[in-house]
């Protein structure tokens, strides 16, 4: 009998336009105002990947 609430479909991953795939997590803690900062970013998940890779690229070029 099928699901009434949704179908296979509904289970396969976003198509991204990423050259990398997005396959890992990453936590690390911080302080509730540098959370409350980063959550008020219009798109936060992105805003703390720029910030690491700029972070690591400046790194790099030292």
């Amino acid at each position: 009998m099928p699901n009434p609430k949704g179908n296979p479909q509904n289970l396969e991953p976003a198509p991204s336009s990423r050259e990398d795939k997005l396959t890992d997590n990453l936590s690390f803690r911080v302080t509730k105002d540098m959370k409350e900062e980063v959550k008020a970013q219009e798109d936060p998940p992105e805003f703390c990947r720029r910030a690491i890779q700029e972070a690591l690229d400046k790194k790099k070029d030292q």
